[in-house]
């Protein structure tokens, strides 16, 4: 099952069901009026979702055009944001490349941060920032929507509440996180609002690349029309998205509607070296702070710019057809209106 959140002139949206070619959606607000709204009784409401989505592909119900850019993110907001680092290879290259030392618990405690969740950005928006010297990067991730999740949840609880998964951008300013960091109270100026794909799944509709609290299927970035990476978001995952959960929820519960974030989707080159760009063989990068810290290793220095005013980003995931799972998030990096 497909679902997405068509504007309509609130902050949260109208709930509609979208076909598993994402060219039609219907209706679904008659049922429950926004994606929170189901979440909250996914046990009522998922039933008869499930089967209008049925109806859907039959032909049996009204349906209208379904346009990307008409959607907001799944859940145009949300109670929580919670973004892991599950691509330890990722963090490893960070570190190496500001000769910090790895410590050896990071490859048996996910790292998480608490992002702010109070206003997603739509999946065709633009990117508005004040200033291009912030460092504005993108990052490729995936992430699940859970169910209501008690505190202290096993691994395998947190994996059986698992409701949704969608695309990430992940948009960081990288040139503000040290300083932040510095302060040892975590990331706020330096992580704006991300968005999320069109479209939100149930597990089910994913089939066999759905396997281990995985996704295994290459995540698709290209930066201003050009592919930038590849890689395979079931490949280096050190930690999966039940462990994610699990770790999230060890001292509070977590409500429906949270979102888990994978962190930047990063692998090695199969020589267990840092991964290559695709103009190289490699599978390149799902952010440009992993190619600049692979610049630097190699040269002392890194020679990729963060995005620039006018630079378009675009994420995909396309099923072993080619079709187009989630839609796609693309966005373009715009200064403020008025701000020349």
């Amino acid at each position: 099952m497909k679902l997405a959140s068509l504007r309509n002139g609130t902050r949260d949206g109208r709930l509609v069901v979208v076909s598993r070619d994402i060219t039609r959606c219907t209706d679904a607000a008659f049922l429950a009026p926004t994606l929170q709204a189901a979440l909250d009784d996914w046990t009522k409401y998922r039933p008869h979702l499930e089967k209008l989505a049925e109806s859907l592909e039959s032909g049996a119900v009204p349906s209208e055009r379904f346009h990307e850019h008409e959607a907001l993110s799944p859940l145009p907001r949300a109670y929580q944001w919670a973004d892991g680092s599950a691509y330890v290879n990722h963090v490893e290259l960070v570190r190496k490349a500001r000769q910090a030392e790895m410590p050896e618990s990071f490859w048996t405690e996910p790292l998480m941060y608490q992002g702010g969740s109070d206003s997603f950005l739509p999946p065709r928006a633009p990117i508005i920032m004040a200033d291009e010297a912030w460092g504005v990067d993108m990052e490729g991730e995936i992430a699940v929507i859970t169910g209501d999740v008690p505190m202290g949840a096993s691994a395998a609880q947190a994996g059986e509440e698992i409701r949704l998964l969608m695309l990430v951008n992940d948009v960081s300013l990288r040139n503000l996180i040290p300083a932040e960091l510095a302060k040892g109270f975590g990331f706020f100026q330096a992580k704006p609002s991300s968005a999320f794909s069109p479209v939100a799944v149930t597990p089910d509709e994913l089939g066999d690349a759905w396997r281990d609290y995985k996704l295994h299927l290459p995540l698709l970035v290209d930066l201003n029309d050009k592919p930038f990476g590849r890689p395979d978001a079931g490949q280096d995952m050190t930690f999966d998205f039940a462990r994610l959960i699990n770790h999230a929820a060890k001292t509070r519960p977590l409500c429906a509607g949270t979102i888990v974030g994978s962190g930047t989707v990063s692998n090695k080159d199969p020589d267990h070296g840092p991964g290559r760009p695709i103009s190289q063989g490699g599978r390149g990068y799902a952010c440009l702070a992993e190619l600049r810290t692979i610049e630097t290793i190699q040269t002392g220095h890194p020679s990729t710019p963060f995005m620039r005013f006018g630079d378009r980003v675009r994420i995909e995931m396309k099923d072993a057809d080619g079709h187009s799972i989630f839609g796609a998030i693309e966005q373009t990096l715009e200064k403020p209106e008025g701000n020349n």
